[in-house]
């Protein structure tokens, strides 16, 4: 404690040299604190965002193979994947019901193609919510014949709300179709998901799919917590592999994509009649994972690099600190004090520095995080994907704050320690000559 107390008054004796030190220690902290806690969010606004937009966290869809021809993909009686969802004990909030098919939209003699998705907009209220509307209608796509695009496809065929295009599609057995729709509205484009979809009323899509009345093409599944996503799928599956038949949910590598593999199983497999096969939104999204991962490296990497500069300046005034209190430092021997005892004084000295500098960065990084979070962007930015409602959110994560931390102080006590070793192997006598 003596030891502390002295470290202290050591410290505040020189009050500037101190400030500075802190505060360089102090930025690191605050920079990699920020990064921690925006790639702690990132992950989980991304897949928010993705399951608004995708309309579930767990995902099954009907794959049919009649005798002597190709598969299909149609869910026609859903009551068992009901049944098993209910029988798995999965928090689900609710279940959504989704059609979809690759179209081209014509107009005017220019043509765009598109992922036409067909949803129920009395039941998706959320997908109202993630996609932005700039001119037109929600209600003028419910129940009928309109169609929703984003505004790059807009300006391609020079649409407007009202005008009607022909979409060309192919119906769920491989025929080709066409359907006449109406510019119901023109949303913005975050350049991530709706650009690349045209969104139109699902009852409508399957007409022109040719699916009779109840059948549709995915369901998906919204729960209440995004971190329960793998376990409420294992669970899901084991149910509905009691109820009917499922293509294996694991890829075969771990360099394969699961649901490429999904997906290769219907068509490599010798199979007939119906099968099921699910996967999640945390599989959609593993790209974003890898992100996490890249942001986490990356803000060790910066940390590393600020506290090797700061480690030279540490180190250079620690070196002074040493020939400036000779004197003292040979007093303090000559009245008894041991060799480990002025290294440990040194030490503590870097140690109660870093606490500084790390308490400091630390509060600095609440605030910067308080203010971006208090930002409005928009969900009408090509960030919206990032945010939550139009909002930075930050999470920190305790274990990669605990290594930061960890980092900081080995740093400040590698940078000390060699001068510390220095003031400790200075014999009284030679402190005292030297100081006079």
């Amino acid at each position: 404690m003596k030891l502390v107390l002295i470290a202290l008054r050591n410290l505040s004796r020189q009050k500037r040299r101190t400030t500075l030190l802190a505060g360089a220690i102090a930025f690191g902290v605050m920079v990699v604190t920020v990064i921690n806690g925006f790639a702690g969010s990132f992950l989980e606004n991304v897949t928010e965002n993705f399951g608004q937009l995708l309309a579930g966290h767990i995902f099954v869809e009907g794959v049919e193979r009649p005798e002597g021809t190709d598969e299909y993909q149609v869910i026609r009686d859903d009551a068992a994947l009901i049944e098993a969802l209910e029988a798995s004990g999965v928090d689900a909030r609710f279940v959504t019901r989704r059609s979809d098919a690759r179209g081209t939209i014509v107009f005017g003699g220019r043509t765009a193609n598109q992922q036409i998705v067909g949803a129920d907009w009395d039941a998706e209220s959320a997908l109202t919510d993630r996609i932005v509307l700039e001119e037109g209608s929600f209600d003028a796509v419910r129940g009928g014949n309109g169609l929703i695009v984003s505004r790059p496809v807009a300006e391609l065929l020079r649409l407007e709300v009202g005008d009607p295009v022909l979409v060309r599609l192919r119906t769920v057995t491989g025929s080709q179709n066409v359907g006449e729709f109406r510019i119901a509205g023109i949303v913005f484009d975050p350049g991530i998901v709706a650009g690349l979809s045209a969104y139109a009323d699902i009852d409508y899509l399957n007409e022109l799919l040719q699916l009779e009345g109840g059948e549709y093409r995915q369901l998906g599944v919204f729960l209440r917590t995004l971190t329960e996503i793998d376990e409420a799928a294992d669970r899901y599956f084991d149910e509905l592999s009691r109820r009917v038949s499922m293509f294996d949910r694991s890829a075969p590598d771990e360099d394969t994509n699961p649901i490429a593999a999904l997906f290769e199983q219907a068509r490599t497999e010798e199979w007939e009649g119906v099968r099921y096969r699910m996967y999640t939104l945390n599989e959609v999204v593993a790209d974003a994972q890898q992100i996490v991962l890249v942001l986490n490296q990356v803000s060790i990497v910066v940390l590393v690099v600020l506290l090797g500069i700061t480690m030279v300046g540490i180190t250079n005034t620690f070196r002074m600190v040493m020939l400036e209190r000779k004197r003292e430092i040979g007093t303090m021997r000559a009245l008894g004090m041991q060799r480990p005892s002025v290294r440990r004084l040194f030490l503590a000295e870097a140690i109660l520095l870093a606490a500084l500098g790390i308490a400091t960065g630390l509060i600095a990084a609440g605030a910067v995080m308080a203010v971006l979070s208090q930002i409005y962007i928009g969900v009408d930015s090509p960030l919206f994907v990032l945010l939550r409602d139009g909002y930075f959110t930050f999470r920190v994560r305790a274990l990669q704050s605990a290594l930061h931390i960890g980092l900081v102080a080995t740093f400040t006590l590698v940078a000390a320690f060699l001068p510390a070793r220095q003031a400790a192997a200075l014999t009284p006598v030679e402190a005292l000559r030297s100081a006079e």
